[in-house]
């Protein structure tokens, strides 16, 4: 983890933010390898895995390919089946890894395939992912020949995701760092395009995230914001009395008008709401690689159309922003 850490930094460059990142990183990477228990395993359950090299890298398509099943034998198959189970949950993708099919809660592809078509080239970009979990959407930029596609994963078991598949893939261009976003230290104007999504709505000061993510970008960068919504064409926000769709930390859920309000404030222009979709159990659903609940068990039983807690049910939709 400790050389993964410092390619990343490596792979930003030089600038005033090198001693404070150097620093951060050292202090993550001591955490990571010596402090956090989910860490440790699971680092020591990659450290047992066979040394093999993948046959085909395959990251253009919906479910990314790693691996056939011929690669192993049927011993080692069944050790990494075993392995990447005690890695669950998995939640972006899918994948297919060895011949084994890992059928993740989220349907990532849709998104990226309802996004895609709005976004700028990503070709030769610098390119930031907040909150890039296994680094599922990474390895789809990936597929672009960005100059540098890096994702923020602050949860120690989805970094040790991402580690487990960099190690196959080795995309010299798709680096990740496990911090926040508010951990970053300021690189202004560093960043072409910043995808940040389904972060926002975990936000306790919303404006204070969109203003730094327009610090990060270059002027004339592009933001691709995508979070839950309010229904309606008011502007105004939900804001839920304790938990949303049984998740503790929702803070404002505001309507595609209020949002498009709170991007300008931020220094944004050019704002186009590119989608708006309900999310349905085709996109996020229970599937062995998910040790937890999904959308079925926070959604009313007898009014899908709710929440357990009575709100509305999910909506989420995405934006494209410029920076001014």
């Amino acid at each position: 983890m400790i050389a993964l850490l410092s390619a990343a930094v490596a792979a930003i460059g030089p600038g005033p933010w090198n001693q404070a990142l150097a620093d951060l990183i050292a202090d993550k990477g001591h955490q990571l390898t010596c402090v956090d228990g989910n860490a440790r395993r699971l680092g020591a359950l990659m450290e047992q895995l066979p040394k093999v090299l993948p046959s085909r890298r395959d990251i253009e398509s919906g479910r990314i390919m790693i691996g056939a099943a011929s690669d192993l034998t049927e011993k080692q198959r069944q050790a990494l089946f075993d392995t990447l189970m005690a890695f669950r949950p998995w939640r972006k993708g899918p994948f297919n890894l060895f011949g084994i099919p890992v059928d993740t809660e989220w349907r990532s592809d849709l998104k990226w395939t309802r996004i895609v078509p709005h976004l700028a080239p990503l070709q030769g970009r610098r390119i930031l992912d907040v909150g890039s979990s296994c680094g599922y959407y990474l390895m789809r930029m990936a597929a672009a020949a960005p100059q540098l596609a890096l994702g923020l994963e602050p949860y120690p078991p989805f970094f040790c995701q991402y580690v487990l598949l960099q190690r196959w893939l080795q995309w010299p261009q798709v680096h990740c760092l496990p911090l926040k976003l508010e951990e970053l230290p300021p690189m202004d104007g560093y960043f072409d395009t910043i995808f940040h999504m389904g972060v926002l709505y975990h936000q306790r000061s919303p404006h204070d995230a969109l203003k730094q993510l327009a610090a990060l970008l270059r002027p004339g960068g592009e933001l691709v914001l995508e979070t839950l919504v309010l229904d309606g064409e008011q502007d105004l926000a939900l804001c839920p009395r304790d938990r949303y769709a049984k998740m503790r930390n929702v803070f404002f859920l505001p309507t595609v008008p209020c949002l498009e309000a709170w991007l300008v404030k931020a220094g944004f222009e050019d704002i186009r709401c590119v989608d708006r979709s309900w999310t349905t159990i085709a996109e996020q659903g229970p599937t062995p690689w998910v040790n937890t609940e999904s959308l079925p068990d926070f959604l009313d039983a007898d009014d899908p159309t709710r929440t357990v807690e009575g709100y509305q049910a999910p909506l989420r939709a995405a934006f494209i922003a410029r920076r001014r």
